[in-house]
């Protein structure tokens, strides 16, 4: 078993690079701040430059997007080694990988695919987060992913998927409420239900970020895609959350048509507010509109 992750507090954003010099000329701003994995296997070059600055100032996480832990093959032994290295340099307080599958017969395929939920694949994905472990010698955070249709093969709900992986590996859940409201949309399923079934205690960090509605013939569906500002309905989820469970550090996932340093510090401002009142109405707080 290895070590729980320790608790951060407070609400931290993606960092991009156009968020530099405002995040190193007021590093108390934000709480954390969180990168993907991949983008700093490198060795060195301006991005190294730029986040050994920012880790001097404040908390890391590291958010992996390519190990395919869902997958059926074996996991990349090269790439979980880079991924061990990262670690070793900047001493993340959090590490996370997705509940996806993402290559397959060697190749990358872009994309976060979704899983089956019976026994054979849990315990496949068991083998692999403990496997990940091992290597990390720490406990990695799953995120819930965001799904548009439902497999006939699963056998058991989500919640209740992730539920027995953290019982079987010690690993820790990373809640992205935002792929919850979208798969549950998406699959006609209640986001209430699958936060009760969640064993919240193996919550350590939670993710919010903007999504689409795209609309074909008579079905609507929710996209997720970090290019817009929270929607209400997601900040609703999150202070239902916070009132069930308390206050976890609070990622602002912000990816795509990046807005300007004023807008997203204001969302990490009302997911601040909201950690300490969680009852505040929507226009007391700022919250989006999308």
């Amino acid at each position: 078993m290895h070590a729980r992750s320790p608790r951060l507090v407070g609400a931290g954003v993606a960092f991009k690079p156009m968020y530099f010099d405002a995040l190193l000329g007021d590093p108390q701003r934000v709480d954390f701040i969180e990168i993907h994995a991949e983008n700093y296997f490198g060795a060195g070059g301006v991005l190294h430059a730029q986040l050994a600055a920012l880790r001097e100032q404040m908390p890391l996480s590291v958010h992996g997007v390519g190990l395919s832990i869902g997958g059926s093959a074996p996991l990349d032994k090269g790439h979980m080694q880079r991924l061990k290295h990262l670690c070793e340099r900047y001493e993340p307080i959090l590490v996370s990988e997705h509940l996806a599958w993402s290559a397959h017969a060697g190749e990358y395929l872009g994309d976060l695919l979704p899983v089956a939920y019976h026994a054979q694949s849990l315990e496949r994905v068991a083998a692999h987060v403990q496997q990940l472990q091992d290597v990390l010698g720490r406990q990695v955070l799953i995120e819930n992913p965001a799904t548009y249709l439902r497999l006939a093969e699963s056998e058991l709900t989500e919640a209740e998927f992730i539920r027995q992986l953290c019982q079987s590996t010690g690993c820790g859940i990373l809640l992205d409420l935002n792929n919850l409201l979208v798969s549950c949309h998406n699959c006609a399923d209640d986001p209430q239900k699958y936060l009760a079934e969640l064993p919240s205690d193996q919550v350590l960090e939670l993710h919010l970020a903007g999504h689409a509605r795209v609309q074909h013939a008579d079905l609507e569906l929710l996209v997720d895609e970090h290019g817009s500002e929270i929607a209400d309905a997601t900040w609703g989820l999150y202070a239902e959350w916070l009132a069930h469970a308390g206050a976890r550090p609070c990622l602002i996932e912000w990816d795509r048509h990046l807005p300007s340093w004023s807008v997203l510090a204001a969302e990490v401002d009302c997911a601040r507010t909201l950690q300490c009142n969680p009852l505040m109405l929507p226009r007391d707080c700022g919250w989006g509109t999308a």
